[in-house]
Protein backbone atom coordinates (compact mmCIF):
# COMPACT_ATOMS: atom_id res chain seq x y z
CA UNK A 1 0.00 0.00 0.00
CA UNK A 2 1.03 3.45 -1.00
CA UNK A 3 1.92 6.14 2.08
CA UNK A 4 -0.21 8.67 2.05
CA UNK A 5 0.47 12.17 0.39
CA UNK A 6 2.69 14.45 2.93
CA UNK A 7 3.95 17.28 0.65
CA UNK A 8 3.29 18.58 -2.50
CA UNK A 9 6.24 20.18 -5.18
CA UNK A 10 5.27 22.41 -8.06
CA UNK A 11 7.82 22.33 -11.09
CA UNK A 12 8.21 24.79 -12.57
CA UNK A 13 10.52 26.54 -15.65
CA UNK A 14 12.83 28.65 -14.13
CA UNK A 15 14.76 31.59 -15.00
CA UNK A 16 17.37 34.01 -14.27
CA UNK A 17 16.92 36.17 -10.70
CA UNK A 18 19.90 39.03 -11.99
CA UNK A 19 22.25 39.97 -14.62
CA UNK A 20 24.79 37.59 -14.62
CA UNK A 21 22.21 34.71 -14.29
CA UNK A 22 20.92 34.92 -18.01
CA UNK A 23 23.58 33.27 -19.81
CA UNK A 24 24.11 30.30 -17.32
CA UNK A 25 20.28 29.97 -17.53
CA UNK A 26 20.02 29.76 -20.87
CA UNK A 27 22.82 27.27 -21.12
CA UNK A 28 20.98 24.83 -19.11
CA UNK A 29 18.02 25.37 -21.10
CA UNK A 30 19.42 25.07 -24.43
CA UNK A 31 22.14 21.89 -23.53
CA UNK A 32 21.67 19.30 -25.91
CA UNK A 33 20.49 21.51 -28.59
CA UNK A 34 22.19 22.79 -31.58
CA UNK A 35 21.58 26.80 -31.34
CA UNK A 36 23.73 28.80 -32.78
CA UNK A 37 25.67 31.46 -30.45
CA UNK A 38 23.86 34.41 -31.98
CA UNK A 39 20.67 33.07 -31.29
CA UNK A 40 21.85 32.54 -27.43
CA UNK A 41 22.72 36.18 -27.55
CA UNK A 42 19.51 37.64 -29.18
CA UNK A 43 17.37 36.08 -26.50
CA UNK A 44 20.06 37.06 -23.58
CA UNK A 45 19.72 40.67 -24.80
CA UNK A 46 15.18 39.93 -24.17
CA UNK A 47 15.94 39.14 -20.68
CA UNK A 48 18.58 42.31 -20.91
CA UNK A 49 15.76 44.13 -22.20
CA UNK A 50 13.60 43.67 -19.82
CA UNK A 51 15.67 44.60 -16.32
CA UNK A 52 18.35 41.39 -16.53
CA UNK A 53 15.58 39.32 -14.67
CA UNK A 54 12.62 36.50 -15.31
CA UNK A 55 9.91 37.16 -12.55
CA UNK A 56 8.71 33.51 -12.71
CA UNK A 57 10.73 32.08 -9.47
CA UNK A 58 9.17 35.01 -7.36
CA UNK A 59 5.50 34.13 -9.12
CA UNK A 60 6.11 30.74 -9.28
CA UNK A 61 6.86 30.87 -4.86
CA UNK A 62 3.88 33.51 -4.57
CA UNK A 63 1.76 30.63 -6.17
CA UNK A 64 3.32 28.51 -3.78
CA UNK A 65 2.62 30.46 -0.53
CA UNK A 66 -0.58 31.30 -1.60
CA UNK A 67 -1.56 27.06 -2.37
CA UNK A 68 -0.15 26.26 1.45
CA UNK A 69 -1.89 29.18 2.99
CA UNK A 70 -5.38 27.48 1.66
CA UNK A 71 -4.23 24.13 2.35
CA UNK A 72 -3.38 24.77 5.60
CA UNK A 73 -6.84 26.77 6.29
CA UNK A 74 -8.95 24.34 4.20
CA UNK A 75 -6.90 20.71 4.29
CA UNK A 76 -5.31 18.98 3.68
CA UNK A 77 -2.04 20.33 5.43
CA UNK A 78 0.95 19.59 3.29
CA UNK A 79 3.92 21.88 3.21
CA UNK A 80 4.59 23.05 -0.46
CA UNK A 81 7.96 22.34 -2.45
CA UNK A 82 9.34 24.09 -5.34
CA UNK A 83 11.69 22.95 -7.76
CA UNK A 84 12.71 24.52 -11.30
CA UNK A 85 13.66 22.72 -14.37
CA UNK A 86 16.37 25.12 -15.81
CA UNK A 87 17.42 27.07 -12.79
CA UNK A 88 17.87 27.29 -8.96
CA UNK A 89 16.17 26.03 -6.71
CA UNK A 90 16.68 23.04 -9.56
CA UNK A 91 14.67 20.23 -9.39
CA UNK A 92 17.40 17.73 -8.23
CA UNK A 93 17.80 20.45 -4.96
CA UNK A 94 14.71 20.49 -4.20
CA UNK A 95 14.35 16.62 -3.67
CA UNK A 96 17.30 16.61 -2.06
CA UNK A 97 15.66 19.07 1.18
CA UNK A 98 12.55 16.62 0.64
CA UNK A 99 14.37 13.86 1.79
CA UNK A 100 16.29 15.88 4.51
CA UNK A 101 12.43 16.73 5.62
CA UNK A 102 11.73 12.88 5.72
CA UNK A 103 9.03 13.39 2.57
CA UNK A 104 7.60 10.02 1.81
CA UNK A 105 5.08 10.84 -1.14
CA UNK A 106 4.43 14.21 -2.51
CA UNK A 107 1.58 15.27 -5.36
CA UNK A 108 3.43 16.62 -8.27
CA UNK A 109 1.86 19.78 -9.47
CA UNK A 110 3.42 20.72 -13.05
CA UNK A 111 2.89 24.42 -13.69
CA UNK A 112 1.14 24.73 -16.59
CA UNK A 113 -2.54 24.41 -17.27
CA UNK A 114 -2.12 22.42 -20.70
CA UNK A 115 -0.53 18.81 -21.46
CA UNK A 116 2.01 19.32 -24.17
CA UNK A 117 3.21 16.16 -24.36
CA UNK A 118 6.58 15.75 -24.93
CA UNK A 119 7.04 19.78 -25.03
CA UNK A 120 7.10 21.84 -22.00
CA UNK A 121 4.76 18.75 -19.31
CA UNK A 122 6.88 16.08 -20.44
CA UNK A 123 10.24 17.71 -19.62
CA UNK A 124 8.96 18.66 -16.40
CA UNK A 125 7.69 15.20 -15.28
CA UNK A 126 11.26 14.15 -16.71
CA UNK A 127 12.87 16.40 -14.34
CA UNK A 128 11.24 15.14 -11.60
CA UNK A 129 11.72 11.36 -12.39
CA UNK A 130 15.68 12.20 -13.11
CA UNK A 131 16.34 13.84 -9.49
CA UNK A 132 14.12 10.79 -7.74
CA UNK A 133 16.40 8.34 -9.93
CA UNK A 134 18.96 10.11 -9.42
CA UNK A 135 18.84 10.20 -5.29
CA UNK A 136 18.26 6.63 -5.03
CA UNK A 137 15.80 4.99 -3.09
CA UNK A 138 15.82 7.68 -0.31
CA UNK A 139 13.87 9.42 -2.92
CA UNK A 140 10.04 10.20 -1.67
CA UNK A 141 7.50 9.16 -4.58
CA UNK A 142 5.59 11.78 -6.78
CA UNK A 143 2.03 11.18 -7.89
CA UNK A 144 1.04 13.46 -10.94
CA UNK A 145 -2.13 15.86 -10.50
CA UNK A 146 -4.14 16.48 -13.87
CA UNK A 147 -4.12 19.98 -15.74
CA UNK A 148 -6.54 22.44 -14.96
CA UNK A 149 -7.43 23.24 -18.51
CA UNK A 150 -11.01 23.38 -18.08
CA UNK A 151 -11.20 23.63 -14.14
CA UNK A 152 -14.10 26.01 -13.27
CA UNK A 153 -12.05 28.07 -10.98
CA UNK A 154 -9.08 27.96 -13.69
CA UNK A 155 -11.36 29.61 -16.16
CA UNK A 156 -13.10 32.24 -13.71
CA UNK A 157 -9.76 33.33 -13.46
CA UNK A 158 -8.76 33.96 -16.65
CA UNK A 159 -11.91 35.15 -17.50
CA UNK A 160 -11.26 38.44 -14.43
CA UNK A 161 -8.17 39.62 -15.96
CA UNK A 162 -9.10 39.82 -19.90
CA UNK A 163 -12.70 41.48 -17.94
CA UNK A 164 -10.67 43.79 -16.51
CA UNK A 165 -8.69 44.90 -20.18
CA UNK A 166 -12.51 44.55 -21.76
CA UNK A 167 -13.93 47.02 -19.32
CA UNK A 168 -10.78 49.62 -20.06
CA UNK A 169 -12.39 49.89 -23.28
CA UNK A 170 -15.24 52.17 -24.41
CA UNK A 171 -18.96 50.25 -24.57
CA UNK A 172 -19.57 50.58 -28.10
CA UNK A 173 -16.37 49.39 -28.83
CA UNK A 174 -15.88 46.25 -26.41
CA UNK A 175 -18.55 43.93 -27.84
CA UNK A 176 -16.81 44.65 -31.11
CA UNK A 177 -13.42 44.06 -29.68
CA UNK A 178 -11.74 40.23 -30.88
CA UNK A 179 -10.72 38.21 -28.33
CA UNK A 180 -7.40 36.68 -28.96
CA UNK A 181 -5.76 34.25 -26.85
CA UNK A 182 -2.34 33.15 -27.28
CA UNK A 183 -0.02 29.80 -26.25
CA UNK A 184 3.52 28.72 -26.34
CA UNK A 185 3.72 27.32 -30.38
CA UNK A 186 5.45 23.40 -30.40
CA UNK A 187 6.50 21.32 -32.74
CA UNK A 188 3.54 19.91 -34.90
CA UNK A 189 4.85 16.34 -33.99
CA UNK A 190 4.22 17.13 -30.33
CA UNK A 191 1.09 18.73 -30.63
CA UNK A 192 -0.10 15.35 -32.64
CA UNK A 193 0.71 12.82 -29.88
CA UNK A 194 -0.58 15.45 -27.64
CA UNK A 195 -4.12 16.69 -25.81
CA UNK A 196 -2.40 20.09 -25.93
CA UNK A 197 -4.56 21.55 -28.71
CA UNK A 198 -7.61 19.91 -27.95
CA UNK A 199 -7.35 21.45 -24.25
CA UNK A 200 -6.39 24.75 -25.42
CA UNK A 201 -9.39 25.16 -27.22
CA UNK A 202 -11.50 23.91 -24.57
CA UNK A 203 -10.20 26.46 -22.69
CA UNK A 204 -10.67 28.99 -24.76
CA UNK A 205 -14.12 28.07 -25.51
CA UNK A 206 -15.17 27.78 -22.05
CA UNK A 207 -13.16 31.53 -20.85
CA UNK A 208 -15.29 33.13 -23.66
CA UNK A 209 -18.49 31.64 -22.96
CA UNK A 210 -18.08 32.93 -19.56
CA UNK A 211 -17.66 36.44 -20.22
CA UNK A 212 -20.53 36.24 -22.82
CA UNK A 213 -17.78 37.24 -25.85
CA UNK A 214 -18.16 34.55 -28.86
CA UNK A 215 -15.97 36.65 -30.70
CA UNK A 216 -12.13 34.69 -30.59
CA UNK A 217 -9.64 33.08 -31.91
CA UNK A 218 -6.22 30.80 -30.79
CA UNK A 219 -3.24 31.90 -31.90
CA UNK A 220 0.93 30.88 -30.96
CA UNK A 221 3.86 32.66 -29.83
CA UNK A 222 7.43 32.28 -29.15
CA UNK A 223 8.18 29.70 -31.85
CA UNK A 224 12.36 28.78 -31.66
CA UNK A 225 14.11 25.53 -32.63
CA UNK A 226 15.14 24.22 -36.18
CA UNK A 227 13.10 26.62 -38.91
CA UNK A 228 12.89 23.69 -41.28
CA UNK A 229 10.69 22.15 -38.43
CA UNK A 230 6.81 22.54 -38.37
CA UNK A 231 5.75 24.18 -35.38
CA UNK A 232 1.86 25.22 -34.62
CA UNK A 233 0.39 28.21 -36.08
CA UNK A 234 -0.81 31.11 -37.18
CA UNK A 235 1.41 33.43 -35.13
CA UNK A 236 0.33 35.79 -33.22
CA UNK A 237 1.49 38.80 -35.04
CA UNK A 238 -0.45 37.02 -38.04
CA UNK A 239 -3.49 37.22 -36.40
CA UNK A 240 -3.24 40.87 -35.57
CA UNK A 241 -2.43 41.77 -39.19
CA UNK A 242 -5.52 39.53 -40.24
CA UNK A 243 -7.49 41.78 -37.80
CA UNK A 244 -6.18 44.74 -38.86
CA UNK A 245 -7.21 44.07 -42.24
CA UNK A 246 -10.79 43.01 -41.40
CA UNK A 247 -11.43 46.53 -40.41
CA UNK A 248 -10.72 45.75 -36.20
CA UNK A 249 -9.88 48.57 -34.33
CA UNK A 250 -8.71 46.94 -30.97
CA UNK A 251 -8.06 43.46 -29.29
CA UNK A 252 -7.43 41.74 -26.64
CA UNK A 253 -4.69 39.83 -26.05
CA UNK A 254 -4.79 36.69 -23.47
CA UNK A 255 -2.18 34.47 -23.23
CA UNK A 256 -4.15 31.22 -21.34
CA UNK A 257 -1.04 29.01 -22.32
CA UNK A 258 0.82 30.60 -19.46
CA UNK A 259 0.25 30.70 -16.07
CA UNK A 260 2.12 33.24 -15.06
CA UNK A 261 3.68 36.26 -16.06
CA UNK A 262 7.63 35.82 -17.46
CA UNK A 263 10.29 37.12 -20.25
CA UNK A 264 8.42 35.17 -23.06
CA UNK A 265 5.03 36.91 -22.12
CA UNK A 266 6.64 39.88 -21.40
CA UNK A 267 8.87 40.68 -24.35
CA UNK A 268 6.80 38.49 -27.13
CA UNK A 269 3.60 39.72 -26.32
CA UNK A 270 4.33 43.29 -24.39
CA UNK A 271 7.20 44.33 -26.87
CA UNK A 272 7.00 42.60 -30.09
CA UNK A 273 3.17 41.72 -30.81
CA UNK A 274 2.89 45.64 -28.89
CA UNK A 275 5.04 46.98 -32.02
CA UNK A 276 3.31 45.10 -34.58
CA UNK A 277 -0.02 46.43 -33.06
CA UNK A 278 1.01 49.89 -32.78
CA UNK A 279 2.54 49.88 -36.52
CA UNK A 280 -0.86 48.87 -37.55
CA UNK A 281 -2.65 51.27 -35.93
CA UNK A 282 -4.39 48.38 -33.50
CA UNK A 283 -5.01 49.11 -29.83
CA UNK A 284 -3.87 46.33 -28.34
CA UNK A 285 -4.73 45.42 -24.44
CA UNK A 286 -3.24 42.44 -22.89
CA UNK A 287 -4.67 40.71 -19.82
CA UNK A 288 -2.75 39.55 -17.29
CA UNK A 289 -2.00 35.59 -16.71
CA UNK A 290 -3.23 34.09 -13.61
CA UNK A 291 -0.64 34.45 -12.40
CA UNK A 292 -1.68 33.96 -8.22
CA UNK A 293 -5.02 34.95 -8.43
CA UNK A 294 -7.34 33.45 -5.13
CA UNK A 295 -9.25 31.43 -8.09
CA UNK A 296 -6.28 30.32 -9.76
CA UNK A 297 -4.64 29.04 -6.26
CA UNK A 298 -8.33 27.49 -5.78
CA UNK A 299 -7.49 25.27 -8.54
CA UNK A 300 -4.31 23.75 -7.75
CA UNK A 301 -5.82 23.03 -4.43
CA UNK A 302 -9.02 21.07 -5.62
CA UNK A 303 -5.96 19.47 -7.75
CA UNK A 304 -3.97 18.43 -4.87
CA UNK A 305 -6.96 17.15 -3.31
CA UNK A 306 -8.35 14.99 -6.21
CA UNK A 307 -4.48 13.49 -6.24
CA UNK A 308 -4.57 12.92 -2.72
CA UNK A 309 -7.96 11.15 -2.93
CA UNK A 310 -7.12 8.81 -5.64
CA UNK A 311 -4.60 7.17 -3.15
Amino acid sequence: MAPPFDAVLMIAFGGPTKPEEIRPFLSNVLRGVPVPPERLEAVARHYEQLGGRSPITELTFRQAKSLAALLEREGPRLPVYVGMRYWHPMTSETVEQMICDKVNRAVGLIMAAHDSGAASWGKSVKAVTDALAAAGPRAPHVGFAQPCYNHPDFIAAVAEQIRLQLQAIPPALRCKTPLLFTAHSIPFSMAASSPYVQQLHESCRLVAAALGHPDWSLAYQSRSGDPRQEWLTPDVRDILRRLKAEGRRSVVLAPIGFVCDHVEVLFDLDVEAKAEADALGLELKRASTVNDHPLYIRALADLVRQRVNQG
